[in-house]
Parts: structure tokens; C-alpha cells; sequence
């Protein structure tokens, strides 16, 4: 890959573009400790496994992984839309802090970026339950535009 040099942008942030395209951001791994209580709580019966998310989600409220696995066992509607939601928005404050700024790729494969992406997409998915049309389809072409290779519009 050959680097085209550094543009200047209005707003005086460094943008470093690829000849080969767009940037791709990789968010950190969650913590190990995060990870080994996310997974414990998967083998948690359906009647604890919420209280235990809520808890985890108190414990790491910066991390979209636990907003995504709340949203996940949420009940559709409102209920899974606001998880979603606060998970989405933690995850833009994360991908910002990592480098990102508001283009270039941030790609599935990476199991770093999935809380965010499944935030995103589970969003998507939420706001065409409640109605909510046109933030189902820009949520749609932003995952398409993260990763058109896991999330291609169809």
C-alpha cells in the first residue's frame, strides 16, 4: 500500500489517506476480565442472565459490547432500542478516541469492533420495530458503509 501524503482539513485534524482506500480503525480488545464475565454470563439461566447484564453494563458503561449483549436479551421494541441505542453512542466515543473520524472502514472481522457493529445493527434492526423508518435505513446504509463486505445493502 502506497500513502498519499497528509491533508490538512478545516477543522485541523490530520487525515492520512490510503491510496488502497478509505482508513479501517480496530478498537481495543474489551478487557480479559470483561470478556470472561460476558462469558460467564452466557451459560446464566434466561431469568438471571438480564440481572447479570444489567450489572455488567453498571460495571462497564463505556463498553458497547455489554450494550450489545443487553440489547440481545432485551424484549424488541423500546426496550432493546435504548440498549442499542446507549451502545451505539459509547461505541462512536470509543471509535473517536481511537482515530476515526467519521469515515473509513471499521470492519466485522475484527472481533474488537463487534460490539459496536452489532450495537449499530441491532439498532437498525429496532428502530424499523417501533417505526422508526427513515433511522432504521440510515443506521442500514452506515453499517454498509463500515463494512460493505459483512453488511451489503441488498
Amino acid at each position: 500500500m502506497r500513502a498519499v501524503p497528509r491533508l490538512r482539513m478545516m477543522s485541523d485534524h490530520n487525515v492520512r489517506m490510503m491510496s488502497a482506500g478509505p482508513p479501517e480503525t480496530v478498537l481495543p480488545e474489551p478487557p480479559a476480565s470483561f470478556v470472561a464475565s460476558l462469558g460467564a454470563i452466557g451459560s446464566l439461566p434466561v431469568a438471571e442472565r438480564r440481572r447479570a447484564l444489567l450489572d455488567l453494563v453498571a460495571r462497564h458503561p463505556a463498553l458497547p459490547h455489554a450494550w450489545a449483549a443487553l440489547g440481545a436479551a432485551s424484549a424488541d421494541g423500546a426496550e432493546a432500542y435504548m440498549a442499542y441505542r446507549v451502545g451505539y453512542h459509547r461505541g462512536l466515543d470509543l471509535l473517536r478516541a481511537n482515530g476515526w473520524r467519521g469515515s473509513g472502514f471499521v470492519r466485522h472481522h475484527h472481533a474488537s469492533n463487534r460490539g459496536f457493529l452489532d450495537c449499530l445493527s441491532g439498532l437498525a434492526r429496532q428502530a424499523a420495530i417501533i417505526g422508526e423508518e427513515a433511522e432504521a435505513v440510515r443506521c442500514t446504509q452506515f453499517l454498509a458503509q463500515l463494512d460493505p463486505a459483512a453488511f451489503p445493502i441488498t
